[in-house]
């Protein structure tokens, strides 16, 4: 029986290799190697085994769900919701310092990848904006969930409201890898990344996962048995995973002759502490790999910023996600809570950062701005009872 892989290629593996070996190999100092290459294809167990072994393939992964990470109700998103934002910024953007930073994002390039983006609300005037559907489902945003994202990140203000955390970020890549109805798989994801990346993007966001019941119930409706299919899609999370990694290593193996990307996902929403307090789920992927900021959901309380109930632990930094006001697809504002409304907040601030450093003497490089972004965290403003295992290093700050 075939099923359908994701396979990632460095075309630059084999044939350096060979040409070492033959004595024809030419360095310049100047040269770039080759971008990797993804491809998607139907194989059979032997020739799965048989792909492995060529030089060139990095990461075989079986194509998976994927599906936005829904925002949580008010009722279930703990403390901070429906507090209204004061002043002339919402609460998460004053949260992390970006209202009183000198920098705006200006001349940063930031790609979104989620559900498309509403590119005639107000808060994009003025972005250079580039859609590119994976889908197959059209441009445009049905869901909202992108256009609120994009707005945390790079909104200009609306209605006298700041929303951005880098309302000065001149061009964004909005890939779109979420159908209308809100999911996709690990195709469009992997190419949209790769896209984003090839196209000059600085900072990369996510605020989507892997759906990993979602293809339990894919196998189950083929008639296969339960314990099979959930090995075969514990498998494929697990090959999935490597697959990230091996993205996130010749991403940077990249920068060593580009500048890099900063890469942050969300969490996930599927812990449940307001149910249990020991009700807490570990990060999912994409943020569980290698090299990717993943991002944990704040709310507000009497006595300093608290852990969303709903928010899942081992994140490596955390942001506003409870209450979170940005833009709404058709016009307008509206407030939501996620681990999807905390990872714009981080991936704005880390804007902010690559703006400061490429401003400074330092390396003007992904792996700096990922220094300064996690050295920068502040804990000072949290509750003194946030366990340290659900905040990581602390609140994102900005310079």
């Amino acid at each position: 029986m075939e099923h359908t892989f994701t396979v990632l290629r460095d075309m630059s593996r084999s044939s350096s290799f060979e040409e070492i070996i033959t004595g024809t190999a030419t360095f310049d100092v100047g040269d770039v190697p080759s971008e990797p290459r993804i491809d998607v294809v139907e194989l059979g167990k032997d020739e799965l085994r048989d792909l492995a072994r060529d030089p060139e393939v990095q990461a075989v992964a079986p194509v998976m769900p994927t599906s936005l990470i829904r925002p949580v109700a008010d009722d279930e998103a703990g403390e901070g919701v429906g507090e209204s934002d004061t002043g002339q910024s919402t609460w998460g953007v004053a949260a992390v310092g970006a209202d009183t930073s000198g920098r705006t994002g200006a001349g940063v390039v930031v790609a979104v990848l989620d559900t498309g983006i509403d590119n005639t609300h107000p808060a994009f005037q003025g972005v250079a904006l580039t859609e590119m559907d994976f889908t197959g489902s059209g441009s445009g945003d049905v869901q909202g969930h992108g256009t609120h994202v994009a707005g945390t990140i790079f909104g200009r203000d609306v209605d006298g409201t700041r929303i951005g955390v880098a309302p000065g970020v001149p061009t964004a890549l909005i890939g779109k890898v979420l159908g209308d109805d809100g999911s996709g798989d690990s195709d469009m994801l992997f190419r949209g990344m790769q896209w984003a990346i090839q196209e000059g993007a600085q900072v990369l966001s996510m605020s989507l996962g892997f759906d990993f019941p979602g293809l339990v119930k894919r196998l189950t409706d083929r008639g296969w048995p339960v314990e099979l299919a959930t090995s075969a899609a514990l498998e494929g999370y697990r090959a999935n995973l490597r697959m990230f990694d091996a993205i996130m290593r010749l991403n940077q193996s990249q920068a060593a002759f580009t500048s890099g990307c900063v890469v942050v996902a969300a969490a996930g929403n599927e812990s449940k502490r307001q149910i249990n307090p020991d009700f807490e789920i570990a990060v999912s992927l994409p943020a569980a790999a290698d090299g990717i900021a993943s991002t944990g959901a704040l709310g507000q309380s009497a006595n300093g910023l608290v852990v969303a109930p709903f928010s899942n632990t081992f994140p490596q930094v955390a942001a506003p996600g409870v209450g979170v006001i940005s833009a709404q697809t058709g016009g307008g504002l509206r407030s939501l809570n996620g681990t999807s409304m905390a990872t714009p907040h981080v991936a704005g601030v880390a804007a902010l950062w690559w703006e400061e450093v490429a401003a400074s003497p330092l390396p003007s490089t992904a792996a700096t701005v990922s220094a300064k972004l996690l050295a920068a965290a502040d804990t000072t403003a949290l509750a003194p009872d946030v366990d340290v295992a659900d905040r990581g290093v602390g609140l994102v700050r900005a310079p």
